[in-house]
């Protein structure tokens, strides 16, 4: 056999899977090949998306299921011994492997991520790779396990026979969390981005301490009843019997499967707590409160749980006199996690001074990166009441017939004290004409007001904007706010992919955080939001990628600058796109943004609001009764400045169109024309080109759909990257035909290349020497595919004919 060539697929299968397999490693448990472990990020560009390539590692050796103990990156015999190592070590990072092969098929080169051993890397012969003890003994070591953590960071993960596997970064968070209980540590933060599966994270982590025997009796607390009830019905369902609710409320809940369960409730109607349940989910609002006699968590011992999870712990329990930090305190001989989107880190406020450094962090920015978090564009919109303020005319009459106070009123003031009505429907009419520009007006939107009444405001005069579909169904637009009952109730609609009502929701806070809308595409802040960690959460909404109803990116609408918050180091998730439009462009982003303005002001940031009803709290917020609100009809407002900018692939903001950004991507493919003339002149089949161009955010006949030219891609990227005159395809046909290449070929053979040729110039296709072609029509009609390919004299004679055609097709390259 002669090794060199081989491709790098058959040196796996005939070297180093055999060798594997001779040092004791179990291939159908321990093995896997070919492991993708990213989704490939997705690229946003005006109307485009396009996945780039998934990364994928060529095998990797696990101790037990979801426990990644070495990684081998392969490559072919014409490769040394170490070619893939720094490849693997870059995956081995990601997925935090310990211990990285590289081969070639002659032997491994093996790198001990560990500093365990005395040499970092060697060469090893095929017979030398170590065997599962072996590595385990140096992972053991690395880790500093005993046997009592070793048996627990063995324990299994649940496994429902589904074929469902947690993704690699849940795969780290879970044993990271796992290994530090292991070892004594009784205060654990997970922080991981909106939308990337904490819930699930967290009952693996439950599950594997429970099954362990470790943890009996376990608390896990929210702050919103939906979190809690859909965590119990999906998440945490295998709990089964073992778990109920710290509720007197019965309820109904339907699972993600469509079937419906009754929540198992642990307290009666006298709030007795029945105390032989092992997992136990709360509300904590529910559990604790200002007055003695609603602190229902002293009914339990101080011993009582061995383990507390908090999800969503940045909005309580961060500071220092909330009624989280209360319960936890209560419960301190317990073990304490963690999770959050966004770990709160003020003068004031410490998340980490509590729980330590997170011994886990995935970010908004590397799931977008990875393809698991869906990227989004901003519109930044300016209406002149909130650049330039408002000051009242002398004798201004409120609605009320009052006298408006005379003082300048701006962006802090309205909808909060002072209500300017054609404002309101300014922003209601943006936000349709959005939708309707956007071709799909039943596509979910969440508006953030600045109170209950705003909202409430905002759901008439959207209804207004949208009659038409709001007489089809009255629940098009709702208001879903705290004291809003009948809106409420329609939260699980809103976020079911199933369900198409209600399309727009209009809030203040309710649906800021843990609200798993997955097919949100459109998110309005009409309302500033003052901290970082709530713009975050905000942000979350959208985040969720559903590929069933093809949602890969959301839109940011933003009327109050809130956005401005990107510009602060803290934010991790940078835009794909921002957009300001003048007063007489179009709401939707354009591909060419108009010139001439920087990144605008840094707007004045409040201070965090209040939680009042809408927030969910049961506690009154105090300070008195709430301000009058002053209502003005008659001021007119308007659309002063919209814009848009892209992100780069370093994940800076950049003014720049859609033929600016292919240009500068493309230049990086290709040095210089004549570079690229002979990368297209060395493909056999021109359309490996265009798909490997396309896997990395340029798929170039939908480029050239969007810049309104009708060119195959060889004169795409000879026009946009070189400047090059570009011609037709059909003016490239008929060159070929002046010239009379097929002068040569008679009957048969002299039709099919002439089928062939109108082929490409009706339809751009490329392979034209694939013999698929002559099953179609029109060439079926010419005769049979063997009959076709006979007339040039063989397979080999029809290629080159169709090959010579190609080269005519395009001169340039000869």
């Amino acid at each position: 056999m002669h090794k060199p060539s081989l491709t790098e697929r058959d040196i796996c299968t005939k070297f180093i899977l055999p060798a594997i397999k001779q040092s004791g490693w179990d291939m159908m448990l321990q093995v896997r090949e070919e492991v993708y472990f990213t989704k490939g990020r997705i690229t946003v560009r005006g109307k485009l998306v396009a996945r780039g390539n998934a990364k994928k590692a060529d095998i990797v050796l696990y101790y037990k299921p979801n426990i990644p103990i070495a990684l081998i990156e392969a490559k072919d015999n014409n490769h040394s011994v170490g070619d893939g190592l720094q490849q693997g070590l870059d995956y081995a990072e990601t997925l935090s492997i310990p211990f990285v092969f590289s081969s070639n098929g002659d032997g491994f080169v093996f790198h001990d991520r560990t500093g365990q051993r005395a040499v970092k890397e060697e060469t090893l012969r095929l017979d030398q790779f170590p065997s599962p003890a072996e590595l385990w003994r140096l992972f053991r070591s690395w880790k500093g396990l005993d046997s009592s953590a070793e048996a627990l960071v063995l324990q299994d993960y649940y496994d429902d026979g589904s074929g469902k596997a947690p993704r690699y970064y849940q795969v780290n968070a879970i044993n990271a969390a796992v290994e530090a209980i292991a070892k004594g540590q009784d205060r654990v933060l997970l922080v991981m981005a909106t939308g990337t599966g904490k819930t699930y994270t967290a009952f693996q982590i439950i599950w594997r301490l429970w099954k362990a025997g470790r943890k009996k009796r376990i608390l896990f607390l929210a702050d919103r009843n939906v979190l809690i009830d859909q965590t119990m019905v999906n998440d945490f369902r295998p709990f089964g019997g073992a778990m109920a609710k710290l509720s007197t409320k019965s309820k109904t809940i339907e699972r993600a499967d469509g079937s419906e369960v009754d929540i198992p409730l642990a307290l009666d109607r006298k709030r007795r707590v029945d105390t032989a349940y092992e997992i136990y989910l709360g509300l904590y609002q529910a559990i604790t409160g200002p007055e003695e006699r609603q602190k229902l968590f002293r009914e339990f011992s101080q011993d009582f749980f061995d383990l507390i999870v908090i999800d969503e712990c940045h909005r309580g329990s961060a500071a220092e006199d909330s009624a989280w930090r209360e319960i936890l305190e209560y419960f301190s001989s317990a073990t304490q996690i963690g999770l959050t989107a966004t770990p709160k880190e003020t003068e004031y406020v410490s998340n980490t001074a509590y729980f330590g450094e997170p011994v886990f962090t995935y970010s908004l920015k590397q799931g977008i990166s990875d393809g698991f978090l869906a990227p989004y564009k901003v519109i930044k919109i300016h209406i002149d009441r909130d650049v330039e303020g408002y000051r009242p005319e002398k004798g201004q009459l409120d609605r009320d017939g009052e006298e408006v106070e005379d003082r300048i009123y701006n962006t802090k003031d309205f909808d909060r004290t002072l209500v300017l009505d054609e404002r309101t429907k300014l922003v209601a009419a943006k936000v349709t004409e959005f939708l309707k520009e956007s071709g799909d007006r039943y596509q979910k939107t969440i508006v953030f007001c600045v109170d209950e009444e705003h909202a409430a405001r905002m759901r008439q005069a959207l209804i207004n904007e949208n009659k038409d579909l709001c007489d089809e169904n009255a629940r098009y637009v709702m208001r879903i706010t705290g004291s809003d009952a009948l809106g409420q109730a329609q939260i699980g609609n809103f976020i079911d992919p199933e369900s198409r009502y209600p399309v727009i929701v209009t809030t203040s806070r309710l649906l800021s955080t843990g609200v798993d809308a997955q097919t949100c595409r459109l998110i309005v802040l009409d309302r500033q939001v003052g901290s970082m960690t709530e713009f975050k959460q905000i942000v979350g909404r959208g985040t969720r990628v559903h590929e069933d109803t093809q949602k890969f990116y959301f839109t940011l609408m933003d009327f109050r600058g809130a956005t401005n918050h990107f510009a602060d180091p803290e934010f991790d998730g940078d835009p794909v796109q921002i957009y300001e439009p003048g007063e007489d462009d179009p709401i939707t982003p354009p591909d060419v943004e108009p010139d001439g303005f920087g990144e605008g002001e840094q707007g004045d940031y409040t201070a965090d609001d209040p939680a009042g009803e809408d927030d969910g709290a049961v506690f009154p917020p105090g300070g008195g009764e709430r301000q009058k609100k002053v209502f003005v009809d008659g001021v007119a407002a308007r659309i002063v400045a919209e814009r848009i900018e892209y992100l780069d692939a370093n994940g800076k903001l950049v003014t720049e169109s859609l033929r600016d950004y292919t240009k500068a991507a493309l230049l990086k493919h290709f040095a210089s024309l004549d570079d690229f003339l002979k990368r297209w002149k060395s493909e056999e089949r021109k359309d490996a080109l265009v798909k490997e161009l396309a896997s990395e955010g340029l798929p170039l006949d939908a480029i050239a759909k969007e810049l309104g030219v009708d060119l195959d891609p060889f004169d795409l990227v000879c026009h946009v990257a070189f400047d090059r005159k570009p011609l037709t395809r059909q003016e490239r046909a008929d060159n070929v035909k002046k010239r009379d290449v097929f002068g040569r070929y008679e009957g048969k053979a002299r039709a099919v290349l002439d089928v062939l040729l109108s082929k490409y110039a009706d339809e751009g296709v490329l392979n034209l020497d694939d013999t698929n072609v002559l099953r179609i029509p029109p060439a079926n009609t010419l005769g049979t595919p063997v009959e076709l390919v006979r007339a040039f004299g063989g397979k080999a004679q029809f290629e080159q004919a169709v090959h010579d055609m190609q080269s005519e097709l395009y001169p340039e390259i000869a």
